[in-house]
């Protein structure tokens, strides 16, 4: 009887010896767990330190692939922490070296749409701030509305961009802000090679978009012009019927709108000598549709810095430290979600737009898709 309890009390202690043992071995392997986590997420982290030393995420490396079929936009970066002023340095130094390759390239067809001659036209978008050495190209519908602010502020008209009267921002009589054509020869040769120099992009195709909704639909400055004089000469030389049909998705719904997103598109796509007639008799209008080349001339003049739409809430502050002004003038405001790329309202006024037409579109703004990094819209070409 005693031997039997023995043996049990001894059997008692050797299964809590095995628990405590499993226990041990069980902190000690998470423990491991653990760290080699933290090894394999501090290795793949976009720290300032892995900046300087090249270590790079896989996400981001993939903008320097020169085999990838397909490139992500330049302004793709990942989902982890928000990148350091020395990673957006980074990547702003791809965005102007991606610039430069695409400007070199010999390919008669791209040059022919990436190089533009430094003239009047070009010269009358360049704002300037004297006072603090800064040029900027206007490019419409590309948030262009809120730098003009930040360079009234500059100029010393208002201390802050909430003072500013919408009215008064595009009124170039009375806002102050001098253009680079206004300049002499020999001034704008100096301002073009010394003064920090900028202008903001973003996907072609959503900006046509913006163009179109903004003159043609809404038209909230009251610019009779673009629904009076701009809309009956496309209809006239582009619609297929000379009537106003039932709206289309690009109509912004309201039956006889008029100008139809469709109008618009065979219009810009015409390679011919009948556009460009158009455009030349519709004068300063145009810039609000014709190619980033052809309103800044990035092949030709050496810009600082080029910002993106899609990733403005970071390169707003950036541009203002590259340009030494960041103490004294802040970017307005960025609505939520506002810069973000929306491919179903792109897939949405495209619906009805044939394939032959989008390819004659595309061939006209390819040299801005590829001078900024802009992947082609495939969803749409194929």
């Amino acid at each position: 009887m005693f031997s039997t309890m023995r043996h049990h009390w001894l059997l008692l202690g050797a299964c809590g010896w095995v628990l405590l043992i499993l226990m041990f071995a069980s902190k000690f392997i998470n423990f491991r767990a653990a760290d080699n986590y933290g090894e394999k997420t501090d290795a793949h982290s976009w720290t300032e330190s892995g900046a300087h030393q090249g270590a790079r995420p896989e996400a981001v490396d993939e903008l320097d692939r020169p085999d990838r079929p397909d490139p992500k936009p330049s302004y793709v970066f990942p989902p982890t922490a928000a990148p350091t002023p020395s990673d957006w340095q980074w990547v702003t130094e791809r965005r102007m070296e991606l610039l430069s390759a695409v400007c070199q390239q010999q390919n008669a067809t791209l040059r022919n749409l990436t190089h533009v001659s430094v003239s009047r036209f070009v010269l009358d978008r360049i704002f300037v701030s004297d006072k603090h050495k800064i040029l900027f190209c206007q490019t419409p519908k590309v948030g262009n509305t809120q730098w003009k602010k930040v360079l009234i502020v500059l100029n010393g008209e208002y201390s802050t961009v909430e003072d500013i009267p919408e009215n008064l921002v595009h009124d170039h009589d009375k806002n102050g802000l001098p253009r680079l054509s206004s300049f002499s020869p020999q001034d704008i040769t100096e301002r073009l090679h010394t003064y920090f120099k900028f202008f903001i992009v973003r996907d072609p195709f959503e900006r046509l978009i913006s163009a179109f909704k903004d003159k043609f639909v809404k038209n909230p400055r009251f610019e009779p012009w673009y629904k009076h004089d701009i809309a009956p000469s496309i209809i006239r030389k582009y619609r297929k019927v000379h009537r106003d049909l039932a709206s289309s998705p690009g109509d912004g719904g309201s039956p006889g709108a008029g100008l139809r997103f469709e109008d618009f598109v065979r219009y810009l796509g015409d390679g011919g000598e009948g556009r460009r007639r158009m455009d030349r008799q519709f004068g300063e209008h145009v810039i609000h549709w014709v190619t980033y080349a052809e309103l800044c001339a990035p092949c030709e003049i050496r810009y600082s810095v080029v910002g993106h739409h899609e990733t403005l809430e970071r390169d707003a502050p950036y541009i203002l430290r590259a340009a030494g002004i960041e103490g004294l003038v802040s970017y307005p405001h960025i609505p939520l979600g506002i810069t973000r790329y929306n491919r179903t309202k792109v897939e949405r006024y495209f619906s009805g737009i044939s394939r032959r037409d989008v390819r004659r579109l595309y061939a006209r703004y390819q040299g801005d898709f590829n001078l900024f990094g802009y992947p082609s819209p495939d969803f749409l070409l194929d």
